[in-house]
């Protein structure tokens, strides 16, 4: 059937919510009244309901119109999974807008400066420092040229005498973690998410009250120390997940993990204070990175111009999806900033990331979190499989994606409970209306 993009219209959007892939997530199709079908995803964690509202809002576009859409609905995202919604139908109007038009999204971007995506594969590892380094050496032994890894104060929770703060916190926060970190991702009962446990926890670093003793800096170094042991010096290692310490607490951490030729240590601080990313980075060597829960350019323009941050980190399905993450990268590369990107998903977030990753200069990794799903990419129909080869994603020539079709069968196997239908009507949203105007 032959395309004309010129009459291209929206006609309905519709979705697939499924579980383990490393995560829940929200799966998006988009319809169009000549037969085409673009694909894209809520992040993870982020509610199907932050991509259904927008859906009047789209209906009898054409697609192909990629920027102008987004800056009708880019205001109903926000940071964090907040973002969940517009990011997904941008990834979609992109796939639909390179199927209409024959080509594949990077060649819209501008082109592409790699035809291959460095991978880095993060790893979870149960016991210690060289258990974690074992764990890394089998990522080593599949072609991962790339690696990362936690490391933070959920190492020392059982510690005595490692960590310091107000009494009974601690308790609380093993209480929280137990709860919610021992439940599959998806299937957390909202209620558990709530509570003094659940305040305790998300309470931004500063005000926790929290510190690493000696003896905690101690272990964690220590830890690192056999990670190197077994791994070598020779491959990049990154660190994440280091816990809600104040910047101090970072400072003391970060100093003592020079020797170990880290690539970056991510998220220290919460990423909007940017004075205390300034402070960290003139106090140690250990190169900082952040981004992965940032919304938009404007977010990511006070850290660049601070001059604190060696590597970006931003996620297509938070960052404003794919054009707006490719921007973001062209934005740090002016001010000599890396660009790595986060990713966490489906097979579908991970296509939209390569074609980023493919037509942005100053890329250097791109994260993959499924490595011990052996089934997540067989979601998807027509890409290569193995998707990842030596540490590598093959950038597609194919159009839009690259994603021919997706895996029905498969998604009827991993519908998430609440949701036991994929792709089930969702007419009630077609009339959802306000006036969205933005200024009188």
């Amino acid at each position: 059937m032959k395309i004309d993009p010129s009459s291209l219209k929206i006609t309905d959007m519709r979705f697939a919510d499924i579980d383990g892939a490393p995560k829940r997530c929200t799966l998006i199709k988009i319809f169009t009244n000549q037969g085409i079908v673009g694909y894209g995803e809520v992040r993870d964690a982020s509610s199907r309901t932050y991509a259904a509202m927008l859906k009047s809002r789209i209906l009898g576009e054409n697609p192909c119109n990629v920027e102008k859409i987004f800056n009708r609905i880019k205001q109903f995202g926000g940071d964090s999974r907040q973002a969940g919604g517009v990011c997904g139908i941008e990834v979609a109007l992109w796939d639909l807008a390179g199927k209409a038009w024959g080509v594949p999204i990077w060649q819209m971007l501008g082109g592409k400066y790699r035809d291959k995506i460095r991978v880095y594969c993060d790893t979870d590892s149960e016991g210690g420092g060289r258990d974690m380094g074992k764990a890394l050496k089998e990522r080593i032994a599949l072609g991962y040229t790339f690696l990362k890894m936690d490391l933070g104060i959920e190492l020392l929770a059982d510690i005595p005498g490692a960590l310091c703060a107000p009494l009974g916190f601690l308790e609380k926060m093993r209480e929280y973690k137990k709860t919610v970190f021992s439940t599959p991702h998806g299937s957390i009962d909202p209620r558990a998410m709530r509570g003094e446990a659940y305040d305790l926890f998300n309470t931004a670093h500063p005000f926790t009250g929290i510190h690493i003793t000696e003896k905690g800096l101690d272990f964690l170094e220590n830890y690192m120390k056999d990670v190197r042991a077994e791994i070598g010096y020779e491959i990049p290692l990154a660190i994440d997940h280091i816990g809600h310490v104040p910047l101090e607490d970072c400072i003391k951490l970060a100093r003592r993990l020079e020797k170990y030729n880290l690539s970056w240590m991510e998220d220290p601080v919460p990423w909007q204070y940017t004075d205390q990313y300034v402070r960290l980075a003139n106090s140690t060597t250990t190169p900082i990175a952040t981004g992965e829960d940032i919304y938009l350019r404007e977010g990511f323009k006070p850290l660049l111009e601070s001059g604190a941050l060696a590597v970006i980190h931003p996620d297509v399905l938070t960052a404003g999806g794919i054009l707006e993450t490719k921007l973001i990268g062209d934005m740090a590369e002016r001010f000599h900033t890396a660009m790595a990107i986060h990713m966490a998903e489906s097979p579908i977030a991970c296509m939209a990331a390569v074609h980023v990753a493919a037509a942005t200069r100053n890329f250097t990794a791109l994260e993959i979190h499924s490595v011990d799903v052996p089934w997540w990419e067989n979601l998807v129909n027509g890409l290569p499989k193995p998707l990842v080869k030596n540490g590598y994603i093959d950038v597609p020539n194919a159009p839009g994606l690259g994603i021919e079709s997706l895996n029905e069968d498969l998604i009827s196997q991993k519908l998430h409970a609440d949701f036991p239908e994929a792709w089930a009507d969702t007419s009630e949203w077609d009339k959802e209306w306000s006036n969205d105007r933005r200024w009188s």
